[in-house]
Order: structure tokens, then C-alpha cells, then sequence
């Protein structure tokens, strides 16, 4: 083999769809951008949604009730069976979680679910616990934590604190 003699793979290579070259082409004339209007000029770019100025329907579909969204508490969930990585004995909290990778970007909280086996004895400290998680990591000889609630109450406290100024 020598370099001169390299070729990509059959297939690797397409060839490039020639515009405007003839109405035998299949894309002359329009050049595939199909007939006038606002689509066939260059650089448009219409949002998605956008219906021509008629009312979207997105607006048109009415909007009942009350939504948590905004208001709702988000807990990263982590699984028993990704425990199993600590050594055994070990104190697993959310900033062990987060060296791991178990746990990323922002939460309220951390809650174990049951699912998978906990072979090793571990100190978990977490916000919430499914009764199964918890009845699985005694089980193994482990201990659960709650976790104190300091980001509610430091929140809730420098919102009293502002107002008694």
C-alpha cells in the first residue's frame, strides 16, 4: 500500500447535487426549492410553528388549569445497583454522587430507588428513599440518612431575613 494508491471505501463518496443545471437535470429552474414565495429566497428560515401569520395553533388551543411545573421539587434519581462502585462501609452523599457522575446539574434533591441489588454495606445519605430502597440497603447491613433539609430552609431563611429589613 502506498499513498498514492489510497481510494475511500466504495459508497464513502456521493456525488454532489448539481443545482440549476437544466430542466432535464430533475433540479433546474427552482433548484428543488419548489415555486415563489418566502422558502425559495436565500437565507430564509421560518420558526417552527409559524403558520403564515394565521394564528398558530399552539395559541389557538385553550389553556385550562394549574400547572406545577414552576413550582415542582425535581430530585436526580439514582439507582441502588450504581451504589455498588463504593467501597464498602463508605459514607455515599450527593457530593460523592457528583465525583461519581451519578448526579448532575442542578436538583432539589437526591432520591434512591430500588431498582438492582446493593451487594456492599454503605452509609447512604440522601432527601427521599422508596420504602424498597430503604428495606434493600438494611438488608445488606447498610444505614439510610435523610438528608438535612439545609437548601429549603437557607432559601426560606434569606427570604425572611430580606423582609425584615
Amino acid at each position: 500500500m502506498q499513498l498514492h494508491t489510497l481510494k475511500p471505501r466504495a459508497g464513502a463518496r456521493h456525488r454532489v447535487k448539481r443545482l440549476g443545471k437544466g430542466e432535464s437535470s430533475g433540479l433546474g429552474k427552482t433548484s428543488g426549492r419548489g415555486g415563489k414565495g418566502q422558502t425559495a429566497r436565500s437565507g430564509s428560515s421560518i420558526r417552527p410553528g409559524f403558520e403564515g401569520g394565521q394564528m398558530p395553533l399552539y395559541r389557538r388551543i385553550p389553556k385550562r388549569g394549574f400547572n406545577n411545573i414552576r413550582f415542582a421539587t425535581i430530585y436526580s434519581v439514582v439507582n441502588l445497583s450504581d451504589l455498588n462502585r463504593f467501597d464498602e462501609g463508605a459514607r455515599v452523599d450527593e457530593t460523592a454522587l457528583r465525583a461519581c457522575g451519578l448526579v448532575r446539574g442542578h436538583n432539589d434533591g437526591v432520591k434512591i430507588l430500588a431498582t438492582g441489588d446493593l451487594t456492599k454495606k454503605l452509609t447512604i445519605v440522601a432527601d427521599k428513599f422508596s420504602a424498597a430502597a430503604k428495606q434493600k440497603i438494611e438488608a445488606a447491613g447498610g444505614v439510610c440518612e435523610v438528608a438535612p433539609a439545609a437548601r429549603k430552609e437557607s432559601k426560606a431563611s434569606a427570604c425572611s431575613s430580606s423582609e425584615n429589613k
